[in-house]
C-alpha cells in the first residue's frame, strides 16, 4: 500500500517537472524570438464632421375647410395639378358611405377583370386549379416579403374566386357578369350622388411632391431666406419651434432642389468652398447617403459659420425630415489596415540595367510570413492613425514575389528580420 502511494507521488512530481520545463522553455523562446503577427484586412478610414441643422424646401400648404380628413396620395408621391389629394367628410355617415363606395369600386374592377378573361378559363376544374395556384403564389410572395406586385396578385385571386362563383351558379355566363356590373354601377352612382352634400374633394393647386405632415417650419424656413441665415438664427429656430397649422391637410413641395442648413465650427467650414461636392450621411430618421453641393458660406459668428448645402436627389424619401444630425464626409481612404509597428523603412540597392550602376534608396514595406520565412513586400502609406495605418500594395521589383494582399499574415515584431529569414 505504501509502495503504491510513493509511486503515485513520483509520477505527479515528474509530470509537474515536465510542465515547469515546458513553461520555462516557452518563456525563453518568447524572450529570444519575440515573433508576433496579425492578419491584414481591407479597411476604409473616413474623415467626417458631425453637423445638426434643418432641411429646407419650397413648400406650399394645402388648406381645408374642416372635417374628417382622408389623405389619398402616399407620402412623397408626385401629384399633378388638379389631382385629388384628400377627402373631407363632414360626419360619420359620409365616412361610412365612402367605405361602401370603395368596396363597390373594388368589386367593379374585379367583375370587369373577370369579364375580360377568356371564356375558356371558366371551366370548373381549370378554375379550381387556377385558384389554388394563385393562392400559393400569393402566400409565397407574402412570406418572401415581395410586396411590389402583391395588389395585382390579390386582384387576380379575387377575380378567379368571382369567376368560380359564377361558374358554379345557375348562370355562369357573360350575361351574369354584365348584370352584376350594371347593378353595382347603379349603386355606386346613387351613393356618389348622396356624397355631394357632405363630402368635399381637396385638389392640388399645382403639381409637386405630396407630404401629409405639416410641422410649422414651412413659413419659417424658405429657400429665399437662406442667404440671410446665421448661426444665431439657427439657434433661435431651435428654441422657437414650429407653429403647426391644424387646418392644413398637407403640403406640396414644388421644387426638386432641397437644402440642408447648419452651423459648423469655423475650422471645419474653412475646408469648404462654394460649389464643393461632398457626401452627407443621414442615419437617425432616415438612413442614406446623399451627395450635396455647398451653396453658400456665411460670415463667421463667434467661431461658427452658417453653411447651406443643396441636392436634387432623394426628395421623396426625405419629406418627413426637418431637424437632423448628419455626417459630412470630407474624405474616404481605402486600403489594407496593418499595425503601425509593422511598417518598416529599409535600404534597398537598385541596379541600372544599362550602366550597371548601383543606387541605394529607401523602401517602405512590411514583412509577411510566407510558409516559415519572412518576405519583404513594399507598400505606400495612405493614411496614419494612432495605432494603425492604411497602405497600398506596390509591385516588388523582382516581379516574382506577390504583392501584399488582404488576409496576409503580417509580422509585427521579430528579432533581426531580413528578407528570406526563417522565423518558424
Amino acid at each position: 500500500m505504501r509502495q503504491g502511494t510513493l509511486l503515485n507521488k513520483a509520477i505527479m512530481l515528474v509530470l509537474a517537472a515536465a510542465v515547469a520545463v515546458y513553461l520555462l522553455a516557452s518563456a525563453w523562446d518568447s524572450l529570444n524570438n519575440p515573433l508576433a503577427t496579425v492578419i491584414s484586412y481591407r479597411y476604409a478610414s473616413v474623415d467626417t464632421v458631425e453637423a445638426t441643422g434643418f432641411l429646407v424646401r419650397q413648400e406650399v400648404l394645402i388648406p381645408s375647410s374642416g372635417g374628417t380628413v382622408e389623405r389619398l396620395p402616399d407620402e412623397g408621391e408626385r401629384v399633378a395639378r388638379g389631382q385629388t389629394v384628400a377627402m373631407l367628410y363632414q360626419n360619420a355617415a359620409a365616412l361610412d358611405r365612402r367605405q361602401t363606395i370603395r368596396q363597390l369600386e373594388l368589386e367593379l374592377d374585379q367583375l370587369r377583370y373577370s369579364l375580360r378573361r377568356d371564356d375558356a378559363s371558366r371551366d370548373s376544374a381549370r378554375l379550381s386549379q387556377e385558384v389554388l395556384e394563385s393562392m400559393a403564389e400569393l402566400r409565397a410572395a407574402t412570406a418572401a416579403k415581395q410586396l411590389t406586385g402583391l395588389e395585382k396578385q390579390a386582384m387576380s385571386l379575387r377575380s378567379l374566386v368571382y369567376q368560380r362563383e359564377y361558374t358554379y351558379g345557375e348562370a355562369g355566363s357573360t350575361e351574369t357578369l354584365e348584370a352584376a356590373i350594371q347593378a353595382r354601377e347603379a349603386d355606386l352612382a346613387a351613393l356618389s350622388a348622396q356624397s355631394a352634400a357632405d363630402t368635399v374633394r381637396v385638389t392640388a393647386a399645382q403639381s409637386g411632391i405630396f407630404s401629409g405632415v405639416v410641422d410649422g417650419y414651412e413659413a419659417l424656413l424658405t429657400p429665399e431666406g437662406l442667404s440671410a441665415l446665421t448661426p444665431s438664427g439657427l439657434d433661435a429656430l431651435v428654441r422657437q419651434g414650429g407653429q403647426t397649422d391644424e387646418s392644413a391637410v398637407g403640403k406640396l413641395i414644388t421644387d426638386a432642389t432641397w437644402y440642408f442648413a447648419c452651423a459648423l465650427p469655423e475650422a471645419d467650414a474653412g475646408r469648404l468652398y462654394e460649389g464643393f461636392r461632398l457626401p452627407v450621411r443621414f442615419s437617425r430618421d432616415w438612413s442614406g447617403e446623399v451627395e450635396m453641393t455647398v451653396e453658400s458660406l456665411g460670415e463667421p459668428e463667434h467661431g461658427r459659420v452658417a453653411v447651406v448645402l443643396s441636392s436634387n436627389r432623394f426628395l421623396s424619401e426625405t419629406t418627413l425630415l426637418r431637424r437632423q444630425t448628419v455626417e459630412l464626409v470630407f474624405d474616404t481612404v481605402e486600403g489594407i489596415r496593418i499595425p503601425k509597428r509593422a511598417v518598416r523603412v529599409e535600404s534597398r540597392t537598385a541596379v541600372d540595367s544599362e550602366t550597371g550602376a548601383e543606387t541605394a534608396r529607401q523602401v517602405t514595406g512590411v514583412y509577411v510570413l510566407v510558409g516559415a520565412q519572412a518576405e519583404f513586400k513594399p507598400v505606400t502609406v495612405l493614411a496614419e492613425e494612432e495605432d494603425y495605418c492604411l497602405v497600398r500594395a506596390e509591385t516588388p521589383e523582382d516581379g516574382v514575389r506577390k504583392t501584399l494582399r488582404a488576409g496576409d499574415e503580417v509580422i509585427v515584431t521579430a528579432r533581426d528580420l531580413f528578407d528570406g529569414k526563417v522565423v518558424q
